[in-house]
């Protein structure tokens, strides 16, 4: 018989639709080519790096330089480690076996300097990482392990040294004048994105530049897509807005339906929908590592996320990726050096609602400050099944794989005085996942009220950190509970039958 009851029936489908959208929930691995993993032709390329630029070995440091003013860069901008697309490639086995659905690469496409946020061309592939051969075989290779590829575009500017505005700057009449805004009163000649002058902005309203990024038959937008990849992840998406977001977004989907476009926004992200898939979410980001530096209470912080998740709508936050760290950030090891509240904001990061964003090395602990020392080679000398931290993400991502609810479930906050704490649950009771974290250095005694109508008086529970059974007994929808420091319990109900008989019995 079926036991849905009318609130169970009004979301038929819901979660098998969340589930059948690659988008939602997904764990993304994120990479820098040229310092991911060291291409193993690396005599053949030296070519490719010349003064100067200077190529470094791999167990070498990225440490800041000095600003170069021919160049218009500074030195660390140019100091490269020499992977490739290949040598990307050949790292998919650990990629997979850590779990990730999703292979995020920073930018591929031409550029000078070793990040490419300069984009000389956006159709080509920078030499150093290989070829749009390479990039298909690399799509290829990550379709056949179930996995999917998204590229970083950098529409919003170009570099400096682009033909595109070395011809504008040098002729009025060049066709690609309009593409830039030119002004002699501007340092270097032209507005700049953050008045950086190696980042001339592109025009993104003119009907060529539109044409040639996305609207295009054959825009770079749309080629990739042809190419075999799957989405775009966009670069300053708060600065391109609203409107021309939404017009990139609904050309990548007429090309490839299904396909993802997430962006790069630092603010809020409530109206950001429908112009983008989804946001890399920093308000939530922001609110959990305030949280474990004892800047915002636990209770507080859960109702800020509840808030957001609330206004941006779930099915936009579950495509939403949710990052602790990245290439513009302080690595976490570093923002979190207390290994306790770093784990306990790892646990966040994968119990909330979103698409977890997993910084390459930052499975490993790898730490690191500011720009470029967060953008260090991958140790990959440090990779082994005993490592402590490579263990415990790789226990993270299982517990998500595991539990539908955690992948596309709703969010509903659990009332507590002192602890952040949420519940995850879909259509089904077994689904339902209880989070009661405690992120301060003091533990916490509580009687929190969990709003899930179908947990039942005095059923059991389970700790899917441990697998053991808990002895925390649910009551008419309390629970009393004892959480220590810095720790945090991850209880599912557990509606198998004992002996025979079971209270969930006539419960979906």
């Amino acid at each position: 018989m079926d036991y849905a009851n009318r609130h169970d029936q009004a979301l038929a489908g819901t979660f098998e639709r969340r589930e059948a959208d690659w988008r939602c929930g997904a764990v993304v691995y994120q990479v820098l080519v040229d310092r991911f993993a060291p291409s193993a032709d690396l005599d053949a390329k030296r070519h490719l790096y010349p003064a100067p630029k200077r190529l470094r070995a791999w167990h070498e440091q990225p440490r800041a330089g000095q600003y170069l003013a021919d160049a218009k860069v500074w030195s660390h901008e140019i100091d490269f480690w020499g992977g490739d697309l290949a040598s990307t490639a050949s790292r998919l086995d650990h990629v997979q076996g850590l779990g990730a659905d999703v292979l995020y690469l920073n930018p591929i496409h031409a550029a000078y300097t070793n990040h490419k946020y300069d984009a000389l061309d956006w159709t080509a592939v920078s030499p150093e990482f290989g070829s749009r051969d390479d990039l298909r075989a690399l799509a290829d290779a990550v379709h056949a392990r179930g996995m999917k590829l998204v590229l970083d575009g950098v529409f919003n500017h170009m570099g400096r040294n682009a033909p595109a505005f070395q011809q504008a700057l040098a002729d009025p009449a060049a066709p690609t004048r309009a593409w830039f805004d030119f002004n002699d009163t501007l340092p270097g000649g032209a507005r700049a994105w953050f008045r950086a002058q190696n980042l001339p902005e592109v025009v993104m309203e003119h009907p060529a530049v539109r044409e040639h990024i996305h609207a295009g038959a054959n825009s770079v937008v749309r080629q990739a897509l042809r190419d075999g990849v799957d989405g775009w992840r966009l670069d300053v998406a708060h600065d391109i807005g609203f409107n021309l977001l939404e017009d990139l977004t609904r050309s990548a989907h007429a090309e490839k339906p299904g396909s993802l476009v997430v962006g790069e926004t630092w603010n809020y992200p409530r109206e950001w929908f429908p112009s983008l898939d989804a946001v890399m979410n920093f308000t939530v980001r922001e609110v959990l590592l305030r949280t474990m530096r004892g800047q915002i209470p636990g209770p507080v912080a859960a109702r800020m996320i509840q808030r957001v998740v609330d206004e941006a709508g779930i099915e936009n936050m579950l495509r939403s990726w949710l990052m602790l760290d990245n290439h513009d950030t302080i690595r976490l090891a570093t923002a979190l050096p207390d290994p306790a509240a770093r784990r306990l904001a790892q646990v966040l990061q994968f119990t909330l609602p979103g698409a977890p964003n997993l910084y390459y090395g930052s499975e490993l602990g790898l730490a690191g400050g500011d720009d470029p020392e967060m953008r260090a080679p991958m140790p990959w000398d440090q990779v082994s099944d005993d490592h402590p931290e490579l263990r415990w993400t790789k226990q993270l991502i299982a517990l998500r794989r595991a539990h539908r609810a955690l992948r596309v479930g709703e969010l509903r906050e659990i009332t507590s005085a002192r602890l952040l704490a949420f519940e995850r649950h879909t259509d089904r009771v077994a689904d339902t996942v209880l989070v009661l974290a405690n992120p301060s250095d003091q533990p916490v005694e509580d009687h929190v009220l969990v709003a899930n109508s179908k947990i039942m008086n005095f059923s059991p529970l389970r700790d899917l950190l441990t697998g053991e059974p808990s002895p925390i007994v649910p009551v008419a929808g309390l629970l009393g509970v004892t959480v220590p420091a810095w720790g945090v319990l991850v209880l599912s109900p557990d509606t198998a039958p004992i002996e025979g008989y079971t209270t969930y019995k006539r419960v979906q």
